[in-house]
């Protein structure tokens, strides 16, 4: 799981460099060309059986957030600092938990509520509105998270009544055929460099979902959890390394708050909940 965290922040450091040489959309098609191939080819002995969706439509809407979400947090990665636009977007996991409480029907104690609020205002004290450093692009990865949210219910929805490689074959082929079609408008002559990190970025993106599947499969996803909020560290670490970027004292305590509220969130659900499901 470390392993895929780690490779995901790279992946978005990647794509934050790529996104500020040749924009967004030839940054996107990568990141989905290259895990359309890695499902395909995982999956290709059996394509027609895990084809077969029961919620067609549902895969399809998971599809559009999951892609609108990757487009925000590219976007905003490249216009504000990698470690806060990861420390907003890491808002996903309690919005989870809000959002699973208002549409599935899931109960939430008082204290959750709290966990998720104090969250919500950390990532205000990040994107600061109101202020003079305050810039519409720190609101996209909430948005994002959002987004990202959307997809997770989504998919908790279905449960285990459809493969989680159903899910994975629709997002990958969904992002990568539009892409493929709205690319050719924006593609540019690139560099032999450029084409390198190109590369690089497919093949992080693949690694790191092959991982996160198999740590997935190895693990139960409630204890995993919690090793997302290491990417913050490596964020901060691509940010000052390759891109002469620190957060300043407010982002770094609003991370520092979000990753303590997502933390206890967590922890309640996991293993407090027997005990709160009446708090």
């Amino acid at each position: 799981m470390l392993a895929a965290v780690f490779l995901f922040t790279v992946m978005d450091a990647l794509a934050k460099r790529l996104t500020l040489e040749i924009g967004l959309i030839p940054t996107l098609w990568t990141r989905y060309a290259g895990q359309a191939i890695l499902v395909l080819l995982i999956v290709s002995p059996r394509l027609f059986e895990v084809a077969k969706s029961q919620y067609p439509k549902l895969q399809v809407l998971r599809s559009v957030v999951l892609m609108t979400a990757t487009c925000l947090f590219f976007l905003s990665i490249s216009k504000i600092g990698l470690a806060e636009a990861t420390a907003i977007m890491d808002v996903n996991p309690v919005l989870i938990t809000l959002g699973a409480f208002l549409f599935l029907g899931e109960k939430i104690g008082p204290r959750r509520i709290i966990g998720i609020l104090v969250s919500l205002v950390g990532a205000l004290i990040i994107i600061r509105p109101g202020t003079e450093v305050f810039t519409i692009y720190a609101v996209l990865p909430l948005v994002a998270a959002v987004c990202y949210s959307t997809y997770n219910l989504t998919t908790r929805y279905v449960g285990d009544r459809e493969s989680p490689w159903t899910s994975l074959l629709y997002s990958a082929l969904f992002g990568a055929i539009v892409l493929s079609c709205i690319v050719p408008f924006y593609w540019q002559p690139v560099s032999l460099s450029t084409a390198f990190l190109m590369a690089l970025l497919g093949v992080c993106g693949m690694t790191s979902q092959l991982m996160l599947i198999r740590a997935l499969a190895l693990g139960e996803a409630s204890l995993l959890a919690p090793f997302a909020y290491v990417g913050l560290i490596y964020a901060t670490l691509w940010g000052f390394l390759f891109f002469d970027e620190f957060p300043d004292q407010w982002s770094i305590l609003g991370g520092i708050i979000i990753a303590l509220s997502g933390f206890y969130v967590w922890y309640r659900d996991t293993f407090a909940k027997p005990q709160a499901q009446t708090e």
